[in-house]
């Protein structure tokens, strides 16, 4: 399959020319999933995304590779059998991305002693995790005294504190996850890609069967003709389905998950731990990422608008109280420097319940006109969601039109992603470019694998592209540049909230950048300066909207971390 060029200008021309095989609608973790493992089978495949890639759940998830234990704990055992496995997959397709991860349990109790229930309850589960492919990164769990406990964490109460478990598991960057499956799809499968592209309708050939998807790009509208269309729209899945069946059919219970963001110092967690809420049934997972910590999530249902879910007061609340409720320093709003809240787009069921009960397999569903929808599942098990989507395509929709001469089966088990090529070397290659730090190789062989060599190279040439985008955070402005030119970055938000993550982890810092950063895209997209002045005023008003409804006071860096 040819390459092809991971530019939206000529994929726009692209999607307006040509013929595909397959269509995918949504370009989240899900659809990016779809997208390559049709293009790896040689399928002429393209994607759309209304907005931009990942700027729904999939930059808002808790960021982790994992089984999930508590889906072991609820009887899901093929679930996590599965997620395992993909976890493994992960680590090895995507070494630059997807790093092992230490996890802590803490054990409370009271007069030095743990309740038997809840001490054999939580031993079996270890051991139930490791069986069902924990084991699989070569290390397997341990109970940890309370001095060891306290070595990860030494916030914790140590009054209430009897030990601790350790197990591991895994961790990405959720977007730049997305944005590599992309990539790789179109630049060595040959995949027709395009952000801000909307699906309008779904074209229909005179025997009602899906033929194509109406679209609307950059103030026209053209129809993308595929043999076969892929609904991968996540919270909007109905929506996309609504194009097809003439109604809404209603069958996604969106449920909200909400993370903080706050300076590691306050929690001083060397590795990631899992602590309880108070009066709930449920934990949160306290992450180390960097000079931060982030902390959720939640699991709450969600009856507002799904284009932007917001963090809530009572959100915040939740978070602190399980927080503090498991750390000696007590954390408050004013110390919140990052806030975010994402929809998981769970399939309804008959049982009514809780959404944290709800169970996270996905679900392939086929319409009578032939379009196939996806939906469920979670981050991890991304790959393996894709795969059964793309068989349903071959096997029921495909097969039964003219001139089908099959396909081969899915082959991303062992497929690396873009950037994993020369990762592993990149330490050597930094010799060649004596401008950049150290610590920065490894801040860009972390996000970018092998390709972290171009941004090196553009370093050397121009010294300048090595300055923080926002100070206090490792993001440097070569990594703007190179999201400008080489991961269809379209605007300010783009930038700040995908590409780089630092509205995540600095919200109001990230504002006060929104100018400097419209700038470039002015020089290197060509934005007219009245658009750019637009985009970062709408940036700005995004971030004061965000911070006002949750209740948060302005929280900048300075002063806040340590140097």
């Amino acid at each position: 399959m040819p390459h092809q060029p991971f530019v939206r200008s000529s994929s726009i021309d692209a999607l307006a020319d040509r013929q595909f095989d397959l269509v995918v609608v949504g370009g989240g973790i899900t659809g990016a999933g779809v997208v390559l493992d049709a293009a790896a089978r040689g399928m002429r495949t393209a994607l759309i995304d209304s907005g931009d890639f990942a700027s729904g759940t999939s930059s808002k998830s808790s960021k982790l590779v994992h089984g999930g234990l508590r889906y072991l704990q609820q009887g899901e055992i093929a679930l996590v059998y599965e997620a395992l496995a993909e976890r493994q997959r992960l680590l090895r397709n995507a070494p630059h991305l997807v790093r092992t991860l230490p996890f802590l349990i803490p054990m409370f109790g009271k007069g030095g002693v743990i309740p038997a229930k809840i001490a054999r309850l939580l031993g079996t589960a270890m051991w139930g995790y490791d069986l069902t492919g924990g084991w699989r990164v070569g290390k397997i769990h341990r109970r940890l005294s309370q001095a060891e406990t306290l070595g990860y964490m030494p916030t914790l109460p140590r009054e209430r504190l009897v030990s601790g478990y350790l197990y591991y598991d895994a961790a990405a960057d959720d977007a730049r996850l997305v944005l590599s499956v992309l990539r790789t799809a179109a630049l060595e499968h040959g995949a027709v890609i395009a952000n801000r592209v909307a699906a309008v309708g779904l074209s229909k050939d005179r025997t009602g069967r899906a033929d194509g998807v109406h679209v609307s790009a950059d103030g026209g509208e053209f129809t993308v003709r595929a043999r076969s269309v892929v609904n991968a729209a996540g919270v909007w899945a109905d929506d996309v389905r609504s194009f097809d069946e003439g109604r809404h059919p209603d069958s996604i219970r969106p449920a909200k998950g909400i993370h903080i963001t706050v300076p590691w110092e306050l929690v001083r967690n060397q590795i990631a731990a899992v602590v309880p809420v108070p009066s709930d049934r449920r934990s949160v997972f306290v992450v180390p990422n960097g000079r931060f910590t982030y902390i959720g999530t939640t699991d709450t249902d969600y009856e507002g608008p799904v284009d932007d879910p917001q963090c809530t007061p009572e959100d915040i609340d939740y978070l602190l109280s399980a927080i503090n409720a498991s750390c000696s320093t007590q954390i408050t709003a004013a110390d919140v420097t990052g806030t975010w809240a994402g929809l998981r787009p769970l399939v309804k069921t008959a049982s009514s319940g809780r959404t944290a009960d709800l169970s996270r397999r996905h679900q392939v569903l086929t319409s009578p006109s032939g379009m196939v929808t996806i939906t469920g599942g979670k981050l991890t098990t991304y790959r393996e969601m894709a795969a059964d989507t793309v068989d349903e395509i071959v096997e029921s929709v495909l097969a039964s039109t003219s001139g089908f001469a099959g396909y081969p089966s899915s082959s991303t088990k062992r497929l690396r992603l873009r950037g994993a090529a020369g990762y592993d070397t990149l330490g050597l290659a930094a010799e060649a470019f004596p401008a950049v730090p150290l610590e920065v190789v490894e801040h860009l062989g972390s996000r970018y694998g092998g390709e972290a060599r171009e941004l090196m190279a553009s370093i050397q040439r121009d010294p300048a592209l090595l300055e923080p985008v926002v100070d206090g955070l490792p993001y440097i402005w070569a990594e703007v540049r190179f999201a400008i030119e080489h991961e269809m970055a379209c605007d300010v938000d783009d930038i700040l909230s995908r590409r780089t993550r630092s509205r995540l982890l600095a919200r109001d810092d990230s504002a006060d950048a929104a100018a400097a950063v419209a700038e470039q895209l002015v020089g290197l997209l060509g934005v007219g300066t009245a658009d750019a002045e637009a985009q970062a005023e709408s940036y700005q008003s995004s971030v004061r909207l965000e911070r006002s409804a949750a209740g948060l006071p302005e929280t900048h860096l300075e002063g806040l971390i340590g140097a």
